[in-house]
């Protein structure tokens, strides 16, 4: 944290625009009375904003500083939300009611609000010609419309024909 923010004796403007411990205002005044009151209240002087004219210091604790900003930092990211992406693997050679058996256990999926890609695998000649993958993503696209939104047309990615598929708000 120190490396970003500069303290006491790092700062080495002549004058700066002073703010006290309990936030008030102590007006332009010169670096070294800065760190004299600061160190009479046995805290830091920390730079706010360098960028300011003349820049802006305040007289606060920067340990507990650092330790409040972790504990927001730390918070904010129990509160973000993880999309989860369940991959299923297709062949172009799968039979009807293994594409059923797929679908379903996809729409179980985006019940539980997870992202499904699907995944068709070209073997050998099937590169050749692409289309019986895309074939399969089209019956499944059909198949899955009413629970999914599809986000995209199949594409073709090396040897993979991909769709990306999210559930319905």
């Amino acid at each position: 944290m120190s490396k970003e923010t500069l303290l006491n004796n790092e700062i080495r403007f002549d004058e700066i625009r002073c703010v006290g411990s309990d936030g008030s205002q102590l007006g332009i005044i010169n670096t070294k009375e800065a760190l004299k009151l600061a160190d009479e209240e046995g805290l830091d002087l920390v730079l706010i904003s360098p960028d300011a004219k003349p820049p802006v210091c305040k007289i606060m604790d920067y340990g507990k500083f650092c330790y409040q900003k972790e504990k927001k930092i730390k918070e904010a990211r129990k509160k973000q939300k993880q999309i989860e992406i369940k991959e299923i693997k297709l062949s172009t050679q799968i039979a009807q009611n293994d594409i059923n058996y797929k679908v379903k256990h996809a729409k179980e999926f985006l019940q539980d609000g997870k992202h499904v890609k699907f995944r068709v695998f070209l073997k050998g000649r099937e590169m050749a010609d692409p289309k019986q993958g895309f074939n399969v993503l089209y019956k499944i696209m059909e198949m899955i419309q009413e629970e999914a939104n599809i986000e995209d047309k199949p594409v073709l990615e090396g040897r993979y024909v991909n769709i990306l598929v999210t559930p319905k708000k």
